[in-house]
């Protein structure tokens, strides 16, 4: 299939890449309900590491199964498939070929105590990646925590194998830890200063969480006010979040965050769509739902991205 103006203008942005790493964006970008449009939408399944399994699956008992999350993302029409390196061994086969993956490479998980700080063990390889068929690996990075230096080294190092190898890399960039408050975690000057991050590391797919107006850094607010910089509304934090993710020359997609109400993941996909974000990243809020309702609430985000909704 022949890549759409839309996907080659976002393509034409990735100046530094190998023909293989923009293939393997091409190939997610072309995927799927939305392909070509250059909007995203990717289904992450790695809460079972984070939160534990009766948190993660027992709302949708199906969704314990790892073919079950293969099934929803292909029969939903998105874009791609993340999952830790386990998730993704359990239906490499049967699935080979029919959704773009991508292997989370990091991993952390609820059992550690408060005092271990925040960081995550390296659980896959850029190895793994290539045998499992990957188009991207994905990284956890936290930005504001004593373990944030070591991160940013491991992500650089993986990242140029990666690349080496014509696989792409999508950072999961969520500020947290003992240098940011819990109100800090998603406030805009943090969020825009994790998507900077994420860009300087060089990502090629930033995944971000949704901010609040809240500002957390006092040198920040200061610009913030003299500047006027508009964050009054989501879209407009979404937008400021773009601008600093190289003035929108970066896929940039959303965290859907803990199960809520449909009627609020609309408007988050619609307020994406409005501040020039390319999609979202939409894991609890699908997989936790039952299939039928899954379905439907991603066709319905489907229509948001492409104008109809």
């Amino acid at each position: 299939m022949r890549a759409t103006k839309a996907v080659q203008k976002i393509l034409s942005h990735y100046e530094g890449e190998t023909p293989g790493v923009k293939a393997n964006l091409c190939r997610m970008l072309m995927e799927g309900r939305l392909g070509g449009t250059g909007r995203m939408i990717i289904l992450p399944v790695d809460q079972g590491f984070e939160h534990g399994p009766a948190r993660t699956y027992a709302p949708n008992p199906a969704s314990y199964d790892p073919h079950y999350h293969f099934r929803l993302a292909i029969d939903a029409g998105l874009n791609a498939y993340a999952a830790p390196l386990g998730m993704l061994e359990a239906g490499a086969d049967s699935f080979a070929g029919q959704i773009p993956t991508i292997l989370k490479v990091n991993s952390a998980n609820s059992l550690m105590s408060g005092t271990a700080g925040k960081n995550q063990a390296i659980t896959g390889s850029v190895d793994d990646a290539l045998r499992l068929g990957c188009s991207a690996i994905g990284f956890t990075i936290y930005p504001g925590s004593d373990a944030a230096l070591e991160m940013y080294e491991e992500i650089s190092a993986m990242r140029a194998e990666a690349a080496a190898r014509g696989i792409a890399t999508v950072i999961w960039s969520y500020p947290r830890g003992e240098a940011v408050t819990k109100d800090g975690e998603t406030a805009i000057d943090v969020c825009a200063y994790g998507a900077q991050i994420a860009a300087l590391l060089g990502a090629h797919i930033i995944k971000i969480k949704l901010s609040t107006d809240h500002l957390m850094l006092p040198e920040a607010r200061t610009v913030y006010e003299a500047q006027k910089i508009d964050v009054a509304t989501q879209a407009a934090r979404v937008r400021h979040c773009m601008e600093a993710s190289f003035a929108g020359r970066r896929i940039v997609v959303f965290s859907g965050g803990a199960i809520k109400g449909e009627d609020g993941v609309y408007d988050d996909a619609r307020a994406i769509r409005d501040g020039g974000g390319h999609g979202s990243i939409i894991g609890r809020n699908s997989f936790q739902r039952s299939r039928p309702e899954a379905l439907a609430m991603l066709t319905k985000l489907v229509e948001i991205y492409k104008g109809r909704a």
